[in-house]
């Protein structure tokens, strides 16, 4: 079903706001650390695997790889030229600045659950895992990447439900909202997609993950969202790698 990822993201959020509330501001911050870390090498191993697909999977045809290479340099170029990363980082630093301004204006409990509510609803939301664990839970039913998301956004609610309060748990609603409506898109598309359209998108999407992954393990600050594009590309490529070998055929 192509709520299923979905709905187990709403249930961390508030199991983890449950959490955090109770226990997570006796949590050690090295705690946390390690728990994410964890969960970075996971997510490594993730990407890795679909990434290989590419080479491994029968239904993949010669030339798929080097379109699927073509998707992510032109998809990044367009990230780029778009300045995505930049522009979720700025609508981070304009909700901030806002809530902030509504904290000095008003004191009471009213800001601080808008704050949380926000705040929390940008991390869990605004992320290429969203886009692409969404896609492929729509497209293919999987929600190994959603289950992975799932345990990240449940460790972050422990953080910011201890920090900010119950609002955060508001952001299961955002979650539930904004994932179903790109799952339940692909799912509506999935018929007019065949074996290989899917299975680029998937690698494509594993190829990106590894962004993630090097965040999480605070390797390198790769902007991921930069990236995100070559999931539209990937299937146009595919079809011009079609058109090539039909013209060397």
């Amino acid at each position: 079903m192509f709520l299923t990822g979905t709905v187990l993201n709403v249930i961390t959020v508030l199991l983890g706001t449950g959490l955090g509330l109770a226990v997570g501001s006796r949590m050690p911050s090295r705690m946390q650390e390690s728990l994410v870390t964890g969960l970075g090498f996971f997510t490594v191993l993730i990407s890795v695997s679909l990434g290989l697909r590419l080479f491994t999977d029968p239904a993949m045809r010669p030339g798929d790889d080097l379109a699927v290479l073509g998707a992510i340099l032109a998809g990044v170029l367009v990230g780029e030229l778009l300045r995505l990363h930049d522009g979720l980082e700025a609508l981070g630093a304009w909700f901030q600045r806002r809530f902030s301004r509504a904290d000095t204006a008003e004191s009471g409990s009213g800001a601080r659950v808008a704050e949380g509510f926000v705040t929390a609803s940008l991390v869990f939301c605004v992320g290429p895992l969203t886009i692409l664990g969404s896609l492929q839970n729509g497209l293919t039913g999987d929600t190994q990447l959603l289950a992975i998301k799932s345990l990240l956004d449940g460790v972050a609610s422990i953080a910011f439900a201890a920090a900010l309060g119950w609002g955060v748990g508001l952001a299961a609603i955002t979650v539930l909202v904004v994932q179903g409506t790109i799952a339940a898109s692909a799912s509506l598309l999935e018929p007019f997609l065949d074996d290989v359209t899917v299975l680029v998108i998937t690698a494509t999407g594993g190829i990106i993950l590894l962004g993630v992954a090097l965040r999480l393990l605070d390797l390198k600050g790769v902007r991921v969202a930069n990236f995100l594009p070559a999931l539209l590309l990937a299937p146009v490529f595919v079809r011009l790698a079609d058109l090539v070998r039909g013209w060397l055929a």
